[in-house]
């Protein structure tokens, strides 16, 4: 079956479920507790039919480490597996999939294997006892607890599970790139994940900045941090923290935020990114963000505002905050200062709520156009995605017509079929000619998706959609051998080189990584592979879209085996066309092409009579030189 979803549709709805329920004061006590017990300890306990997994924060990571800090390829590493369904080949490159390489730390990484590799850690019992698992950390204990819930999902996903899984984290760094992020939000895991941030935690931002230049000085808040986890009475520590000059380190982090805040789209995949939604904590209440880049924005307006003693000494304060957020999510303010807008009232709230004062332009006014952008960008795609519905209902007529033509095609005395009859009609023929217009108008549609894919402007699973992969696929099957058709009328292979290597437009190449993914998927499932039937008559459209353009290469190899002198040469010839032979036959066995394939004047038809003629002199010719031999 497919992953089953989170079940949070809106960071709104993920922070307000947290706030209310018992959830994050459950969590933070666990923590707390693996804090303050031996590094690298986690502690697995159950409270009805919820189970908690909290990983300590104070871990045994060798900051000296040249991989503490560096984002590594996850397909790079032996486990890539663990983390299957993120598809970590990086196959993507920013052409309609949306995806690159996807990137974690390696420390965090090599953190997490080591967990995973403990027998305690394995032979966990909670998921067959509870119907809901949180997995939760303080600090660097929460990428343990992020990485565990993505190989919790991964290898839940192709189980019928009922397990829901939530992971709550505090404090966290940062633990991937940006393809990560839209890893996770392509399968729908982004409301699994909710990351409690204090608006002063300077942990969150850390990795913005290169550790190596922060090195020295991050070896001192480290040990101010392990010795105030386990001190019931820090204060002592925090007066010799600020005995410490951290402004140079402050400011270069703050630096490496602003520049992170500032950067465009396409270098963002060799940054650490956000990943899951945020819930931004104050004195005033929160706000819940989902959008990455605007989580990014108002981290760095946030850090405008703190002073680097306080970013330091909140790190330890999510005891007091996951208190008051279970009192109150939002603060609750006079209705006489609220705008008459309930967008400009929503927008004041959070501002309110995030601690940022409304009266103060230089941080304010920013501030709103990140709540703005985030509060677009949270209803744009679904937006697109309806636009995009109602267009793909309008060129239904469009596809319609091209199915009637083939029909014409399959039944006309000429019995050439729907490809050979377009290839020799096309612009001499009236109705060619609107069949071009027809293909002309689908072809500016799918562009116009795949451009908006490209963009991100489309839900981050939009390309894994059946509705729309199911489209595209149809789409190809009956445009592709038109398109074909045209280029090798137009003579543009002589010009180029053939359609494959070097005429396919590049949508063809998108919308079929798109069909390859799904029948991928499908392989995988039992059920689907036991429901398999064999086709009892052909294909209503030849189901390989390249199918012609290979009868077209075949033609050629064909023509010049006739004209062939050197041996070697007409072997290789000889070698490609048996090939295509015996792709065509298993094809055809298979009834995976349309009766089209098979008319009596059909290119494929008389290229195989050809290469039967062809087959038969070269068998008489070896014979009769065999026997001037002898």
């Amino acid at each position: 079956m497919k992953a089953e979803s989170s079940p949070f549709e809106s960071s709104e709805m993920l922070g307000t479920f947290v706030a209310s329920t018992p959830l994050l004061e459950e969590s933070w006590r666990r923590c707390n507790f693996a804090d303050s017990a031996a590094p690298m300890n986690f502690l697995a306990d159950q409270c009805g039919e919820v189970g908690y997994v909290a990983f300590s924060g104070v871990q045994a990571i060798d900051w000296s480490e040249p991989s503490c800090g560096t984002l590594m390829a996850l397909g790079e590493c032996e486990w890539e597996p663990l983390f299957s369904p993120l598809r970590c080949d990086g196959d993507g490159d920013g052409d309609g999939d949306g995806e690159g390489t996807v990137k974690v730390d390696a420390g965090f990484l090599r953190l997490f294997l080591e967990y995973y590799r403990r027998w305690d850690f394995q032979n966990q019992e909670l998921l067959g006892k509870v119907k809901m698992i949180i997995l939760t950390g303080h600090s660097f204990g929460a990428t343990t607890a992020s990485l565990t819930t993505l190989w919790l999902l991964s290898n839940l996903q192709p189980v019928a599970s009922p397990i829901s899984v939530l992971c709550l984290t505090f404090g966290t760094p940062l633990l991937g790139n940006e393809s990560l992020s839209r890893a996770i939000l392509r399968e729908r895991w982004g409301g699994s994940f909710c990351n409690i941030v204090s608006k002063l935690d300077v942990v969150p931002k850390l990795f913005f900045a290169p550790l190596t230049s922060l090195t020295p000085q991050l070896y001192l808040l480290l040990q101010f941090w392990r010795g105030a986890m386990a001190s019931p009475s820090p204060e002592q520590l925090v007066g010799e923290l600020q005995k410490q000059n951290f402004d140079e380190f402050f400011s270069n982090v703050k630096k490496c935020v602003q520049d992170a805040a500032q950067s465009e789209e396409g270098a963002r995949n060799n940054l650490f990114w956000p990943l899951g939604s945020y819930l931004f904590c104050s004195e005033e209440g929160a706000i819940c963000l989902d959008d990455a880049t605007s989580i990014v924005k108002m981290m760095h307006l946030m850090l405008e505002t703190v002073s680097p003693a306080s970013s330091f000494e909140d790190h330890l304060k999510y005891s007091y905050f996951t208190r008051l957020l279970s009192l109150q999510f939002l603060k609750r303010i006079d209705i006489n200062d609220l705008s008459e807008s309930s967008s400009e009232a929503g927008v004041f709230l959070a501002l309110q709520s995030s601690g940022i004062d409304p009266q103060d332009d230089n941080i304010s006014k920013p501030a709103k156009d990140c709540l703005e952008m985030a509060r677009y960008m949270g209803r744009a795609p679904n937006l697109n995605n309806a636009y995009l519905a109602i267009k793909l209902s309008e060129i239904v007529p469009c596809r319609a017509q091209l199915e009637w033509y083939k029909a014409r095609c399959d039944e006309s005395v000429d019995q050439r079929g729907y490809y050979d009859t377009f290839k020799k009609k096309f612009a001499v023929s009236k109705r060619e000619y609107t069949i071009d217009m027809i293909l002309f108008s689908l072809s500016t549609f799918w562009d116009k998706v795949i451009g908006m894919a490209a963009r991100n402007e489309l839900s981050h699973d939009f390309h894994r959609r059946s509705k729309w992969v199911n489209a595209s696929h149809s789409y190809m099957l009956l445009a592709e051998p038109l398109e074909i058709a045209r280029y090798y009328h137009r003579g543009m292979h002589t010009e180029r080189g053939h359609y494959i290597k070097h005429g396919r437009n590049r949508r063809f190449q998108i919308l079929e990584r798109w069909w390859n993914r799904k029948v991928a998927v499908a392989a995988q499932e039992p059920q689907q592979n036991n429901n398999r039937r064999s086709r009892s008559r052909y294909a209503s459209f030849t189901q390989d879209t390249l199918f012609w353009a290979r009868v077209e290469e075949a033609k050629d190899w064909l023509k010049n085996a006739e004209e062939e002198k050197d041996p070697n040469k007409l072997e290789l010839l000889l070698a490609n066309m048996n090939s295509f032979e015996t792709y065509t036959e298993e094809l055809i066995k298979n009834k995976e092409v349309s009766i089209d394939v098979l008319a009596k004047n059909s290119s494929y038809t008389l290229w195989a009579e050809k290469w039967k003629d062809l087959k038969s002199k070269l068998k008489t010719g070896s014979r009769t030189w065999k026997r001037k031999r002898t």
